[in-house]
C-alpha cells in the first residue's frame, strides 16, 4: 500500500471523563492538487479494512477556469482503503462507477449484514441550451440536466461493482429524467438496515414543479435490488428539506437527520415509532447543520456529526442519548474551525477496529483545492 501525507493539525490533552469525546488529530485522506474532491462514505470491514469513497472530479481552475462548480461530467464514484484505522490510505483511488451519460455525486455507502455493500450516488448531464428547453420536466442546474439517482452494489469488500440499479421514482413526481423516462429515487444520506432487516433511504423528491423539495421513504426487503414506497417523512409549504441521514435507535424508532433550506439552516429532525409507517411532526432541532451522519457509539449513545458552513468554517457534532431524544440540549462540539469557507462538510463516520472514532468530510484551506480529510477521536 502506498501511503499519503499524514497531518497532525490538534492534539487534545485534556482528561477525559466517562462519556466523553476527545479530539486526536487530522488527517489527510485523499489529497490531489489536480481535482476537486468531496462528499465521503465510510465503512469498516470485518478485517478491519476501512473503505472510503467520494466523488472526484477536475479542479477546473487548474485548467484555467474561474471557478469550480458541483456539477461536471467527467466526476466520478472512486475509493481509497486504510488498513492502519485511518492514518494513512491507499494514494491511488480505485474507480467505483463512471456513468455513461453525465456526471455522478455524494457516493452514499452502508454495509449490509449479509456483507454487500450498497452505494448510492445520483446524475447530472451537461446538455445544450436547446435541449434543456426541450426537457421543461426535467430539473436543471446551469447547463446541466438532473438524471435522478441509481445504487451500485459490491458482494467483494469493494473490489468489483454491480449495477447500476436504479430505484423506482416517489409516486406523484412530476419531474422526469433522461430520455422522458420518470425521475427515480435519488439523496444524499445514509441509508439504514432496520432490525427487521429491511433497508430504507430517505429520498428527497419535487411534488410539484417548484424547486421546494420534500423526504419520503423507500424500503428494500431484498438487500437494496428492489425498492418499495412507504410514504412522505417531512414536508411544508415553505421549509424545503432534502439531504437526510437516518438512524435505528435500540428502542427500534427511526431518526430523520434532515438538512433544509429557507429555514436559516437549521437541522430538523423526524420520527417513526412504526417502521417508517408514520412519522411525528419535524421539528426544529435548534441549530445549523450541513449534512449529517449519526453514529452508534459502544455505551448506545450517538454521536451526531455535520459540517457547519457559517464563520468559522468547520466540523461540528453533538453526542445525543441512546433514543436521540435530547438533540436541542445536547452540547455542541466544535472539532474543526478552520475551513477556508462554505464548501467543505458532508461528514460520515464510523467506528475503527481499535476503538476509536474516524469522521470524515470534504475540506478547504483558503479556499484551495477540496479534499478530503479526517479526524481521529478517542471516546471513553
Amino acid at each position: 500500500m502506498r501511503v499519503v501525507r499524514l497531518f497532525l493539525v490538534m492534539v487534545c490533552v485534556t482528561t477525559a471523563q466517562a462519556g466523553e469525546l476527545v479530539k486526536e488529530q487530522d488527517v489527510i485522506i485523499y489529497q490531489d492538487d489536480h481535482f476537486h474532491s468531496a462528499f465521503p462514505s465510510i465503512v469498516k470491514l470485518p478485517s478491519g479494512e476501512l473503505l472510503c469513497a467520494f466523488r472526484r472530479a477536475p479542479e477546473r481552475r487548474a485548467y484555467g477556469e474561474k471557478g469550480i462548480s458541483h456539477t461536471d461530467p467527467n466526476s466520478y464514484l472512486v475509493l481509497v482503503r486504510s488498513t492502519d484505522n485511518g492514518l494513512t490510505w491507499s494514494e491511488q483511488a480505485e474507480l467505483i462507477f463512471a456513468h455513461p451519460y453525465g456526471g455522478s455525486q455524494d457516493p452514499c455507502m452502508i454495509r449490509l449484514q449479509d456483507g454487500s455493500i450498497l452505494c448510492a450516488s445520483y446524475g447530472w448531464a451537461r446538455v445544450n441550451e436547446d435541449a434543456r428547453a426541450e426537457n421543461p420536466k426535467m430539473a436543471s442546474a446551469g447547463e446541466f440536466l438532473f438524471l435522478g439517482g441509481y445504487i451500485m452494489r459490491s458482494t467483494d469488500d469493494g473490489n468489483t461493482w454491480q449495477g447500476p440499479i436504479i430505484p423506482p421514482p416517489t409516486p406523484g413526481c412530476p419531474r422526469e429524467g433522461l430520455f422522458h423516462t420518470p425521475l427515480p429515487s435519488y439523496n444524499r444520506g445514509a441509508m439504514i438496515q432496520g432490525k427487521d432487516g429491511k433497508v430504507y433511504w430517505a429520498v428527497a423528491t419535487h411534488l410539484e414543479m417548484k424547486g421546494r423539495t420534500e423526504i419520503h421513504l423507500m424500503a428494500s426487503d431484498d438487500g437494496g435490488l428492489t425498492w418499495e414506497y412507504s410514504g412522505p417523512i417531512a414536508q411544508d409549504e415553505k421549509v424545503v428539506f432534502n439531504e437526510t441521514s437516518l438512524y435505528e435507535t435500540p428502542g427500534g424508532d427511526l431518526v430523520a437527520f434532515v438538512r433544509t433550506a429557507g429555514f436559516d439552516d437549521h437541522t430538523v429532525v423526524v420520527r417513526s415509532k412504526d417502521h417508517g409507517k408514520t412519522w411525528s411532526p419535524w421539528e426544529d432541532a435548534g441549530f445549523q447543520g450541513h449534512p449529517h451522519f449519526a453514529l452508534s457509539l459502544p455505551d448506545d449513545k450517538v454521536f451526531l456529526i455535520y459540517g457547519y458552513r457559517h464563520k468559522p468554517y468547520g466540523i461540528r457534532a453533538r453526542i445525543l442519548n441512546a433514543e436521540c431524544t435530547d438533540f436541542a440540549t445536547a452540547e455542541e462540539i466544535v472539532l474543526r474551525v478552520d475551513g477556508g469557507g462554505g464548501d467543505l462538510g458532508y461528514p460520515w463516520a464510523t467506528m475503527t477496529a481499535d476503538g476509536k472514532v474516524l469522521a470524515v468530510y470534504y475540506f478547504n484551506k483558503a479556499n484551495g483545492t477540496r479534499h478530503i480529510a479526517g479526524t481521529v477521536l478517542s471516546y471513553r
